[in-house]
């Protein structure tokens, strides 16, 4: 099975496009092929209550929480994020447990002739796969994050009960739209009739859309902003989770008001134990305590803000930052934010939209940030822990590429 099952991941990803790979020429801009396989697999999505998530960042331990929470409230609970980190099961779940191989490959087999013949891409594929696997495990709720914006997003045939938005930034420019109104626009494509909407952060230019579209469509909205206290205490590392936790507690308030039952317990458990119950990876994820090595999925200025403020409330005798980008992020941003007291050790993640290592160090120059070139994250990773004493901080970060190679 194991054999079975890298061929038939291998076949998703290399015949069909692949988004986290290509990057922009592979994103379908239509919900066509998605709808024809949705009506193939006798529309498995109506069968289950689900929750939508979208937005620049935060969407995924968004996700996490809540599925967390209403996990510990008795319910069976589907999950389906991207992109996976070390194994493509991780995009699917039921209660934290990763769909099996063998249902990864019987469901490729059994629809293998439509697939090909329709060109379907890797993220349509998923998205079937999750639902069809959803269905039939009999879940009581899915979580469903999106993939890329909303409006077009494959995931966007659901008619979900509640839908949040976490936040607005300035990433996949190319796809989405070049100014926070016209990103919001496509996030806002998930906000559904009559169906209330949470959105965790706004700005003047996003909020005003979101209203707009939310009036349109007679959508009860709840803007989080800073309102929500919150009192309960997190597994998850990071200041910035503070927000995330904040747009979790709104959106569990509507599930109580839709007649869903969640204890005061379920809450605190569900929060304490996010990565247990879940198997979340990659949010200020600590690796080692001396040196202190922690890794980050932030890979866009939006993020890294959050990050950079994060590392400057540690405490250490000296930085290191292992870092790699992509060539579709906006470079020069996200170069300017990264502390220029930092030894950098510059490199490439393993895939093609992967900028190259000496050309990311030639930038970085330019913002006064100094380190060498390494030919794999992981030399840069060796190089950075025999360089640092019990005393530094090693952060891996810069996008998921860079710490999926290092878990």
């Amino acid at each position: 099975m194991e054999k079975k099952y890298k061929e038939i991941v291998a076949w998703m990803a290399n015949q069909l496009p692949m988004y986290q790979k290509l990057g922009k020429t592979a994103f379908n801009a239509s919900l066509d092929n998605i709808i024809l396989l949705d009506k193939h697999l006798k529309h498995p999505h109506k069968q289950f209550k689900s929750i939508h998530i979208a937005g620049t960042n935060g969407k995924g331990s968004t996700s996490h929480m809540l599925a967390s929470i209403l996990q510990e409230a008795g319910y069976k609970v589907g999950l389906y994020t991207s992109p996976h980190l070390k194994d493509y099961r991780e995009r699917i779940r039921v209660n934290g447990k990763t769909i099996s191989k063998s249902a990864v490959v019987d469901f490729i087999e059994n629809n293998q002739e439509l697939l090909k013949a329709n060109h379907f891409s890797f993220f349509e594929m998923s998205v079937g796969m999750a639902f069809d696997y959803f269905a039939k495990e009999k879940i009581d709720f899915a979580i469903i994050e999106t993939g890329l914006g909303g409006r077009l997003d494959s995931t966007n045939i659901i008619q979900p009960i509640l839908s949040i938005i976490t936040n607005i930034g300035m990433d996949h420019i190319g796809v989405l739209g070049n100014s926070l109104s016209a990103i919001a626009q496509e996030k806002a494509g998930i906000i559904k009739e009559n169906t209330p909407v949470v959105i965790g952060e706004t700005t003047n230019e996003t909020e005003l859309v979101f209203k707009n579209i939310a009036t349109q469509r007679s959508a009860p909205l709840y803007i989080v902003d800073q309102q929500k206290p919150n009192k309960y205490s997190l597994d998850l590392k990071g200041d910035y989770q503070k927000q995330n936790t904040r747009t979790v507690l709104q959106a569990i308030d509507i599930l109580k008001k839709l007649g869903i039952s969640i204890s005061e317990k379920a809450i605190t458990n569900g929060l304490l134990h996010v990565v247990d119950n879940t198997g979340l990876m990659g949010r200020w994820q600590i690796l080692n305590q001396k040196p202190l090595v922690v890794c980050d999925t932030a890979h866009n200025t939006h993020a890294l803000t959050q990050v950079v403020k994060q590392i400057k409330k540690e405490e250490y005798a000296h930085l290191h930052i292992v870092l790699g980008l992509v060539s579709d992020k906006e470079i020069e941003d996200i170069l300017q934010l990264l502390p220029t007291e930092a030894t950098y050790y510059f490199c490439s993640p393993d895939i093609n939209r992967a900028l190259e290592a000496n050309k990311l160090q030639f930038l970085a120059d330019n913002h006064n940030l100094k380190g060498d070139i390494y030919s794999s994250v992981k030399k840069a990773y060796q190089a950075a822990i025999e360089n640092s004493t019990i005393d530094d901080m090693i952060y891996i970060g810069g996008s998921n590429f860079v710490v999926a190679e290092i878990l």
